[in-house]
């Protein structure tokens, strides 16, 4: 109880410091009506996976992804394993990130040994300290990024050399090519930026590992743990729409059933404008661009 009490309060604490309350967000439905977080939790109980896609800097939407995870424990623990999986971290790092939530090694050692984003303090300590509390798992299940370098810089042939040990950092090779419809947005994301002059293809590559290997480490996930419950962590391009992330693991598991929740930051965040958000979660989540960016 100790422990748990620790780890409310030091969520309570992190978003406090900004001040984000109700106002900040509206939530609507793939259709832009209004709904509610309440709606979302209500849902999540009908499903194997939630996913949060997220802006990386999106302060609210952090406060939003600590409600969502607490809330969906709070409704649905008693009766199913409750999980967080992250982007955030890799699958090389999953020893690490278990040794810290069993105790077995210190905060500072653990952020030394796992390769934390800049703002993991502010945005997803909150998340792993609750899960931490509550016994709950934590699933790395990001690709390593050196590996993903890799194939963006010599193709997706590339991850053929690595050695079998390498090999179980990523997803069942050779992974699945992009969709259709996920490199069309992909291409016309990237336009002429840098990265694209580099070689689109590669990087599409490079994108597809990131997605494939998210979506086995849940799928893997699920397989282990009939009847559980796995909260997603991703930046919204990855889930949007029901592409990506979320279409690599409908391939490793056709039966899963998944919700897509896709979190903007707009000025006007209290006007759903269709042409930009109709479709692209089951829940849309505009959040108030004013307030402060996250930093990394």
């Amino acid at each position: 109880m100790l422990a748990l009490a620790l780890g409310l309060f030091l969520t309570a604490f992190t978003f406090a410091q900004t001040n984000i309350t109700d106002a900040n967000y509206r939530v609507f439905d793939s259709e832009g009506n209004p709904s509610s977080l309440d709606k979302i939790i209500e849902a999540a109980g009908q499903v194997d996976v939630v996913f949060l896609g997220e802006q990386h800097d999106d302060a609210v939407g952090h406060y939003l992804e600590n409600e969502i995870f607490r809330r969906a424990f709070d409704k649905y623990g008693k009766e199913r394993k409750v999980a967080l999986s992250l982007e955030m971290f890799e699958r090389d790092e999953q020893i690490v990130v278990n040794e810290y939530l069993q105790g077995l090694i210190t905060e500072k050692k653990f952020l030394e040994d796992s390769r934390p984003w800049g703002n993991y303090k502010t945005d997803y300590r909150p998340l792993v300290e609750f899960a931490k509390a509550n016994k709950l798992d934590v699933i790395a299940a990001n690709a390593p990024r050196r590996y993903v370098n890799m194939v963006s810089r010599n193709g997706r042939s590339s991850v053929d050399q690595l050695s079998k040990d390498a090999k179980k950092w990523l997803a069942p090779l050779p992974y699945s090519e992009a969709s259709e419809a996920y490199a069309k947005k992909f291409k016309a994301l990237m336009g002429g930026s840098g990265e694209a002059a580099m070689g689109i293809d590669n990087i599409l590559a490079s994108q597809s590992l990131w997605d494939a290997t998210m979506a086995d480490s849940m799928a893997k996930y699920l397989k282990r743990n009939k009847n559980a419950l796995i909260v997603q962590l991703n930046g919204a391009f990855h889930s949007e729409d029901r592409l990506g992330t979320v279409e690599h693991l409908l391939r490793y598991r056709p039966k899963a059933k998944v919700i897509v929740v896709t979190m903007r930051y707009e000025d006007d965040f209290q006007h759903f404008d269709k042409a930009k958000y109709e479709k692209t979660g089951d829940f849309v989540i505009l959040t108030d661009s004013k307030v402060p960016r996250s930093k990394r």
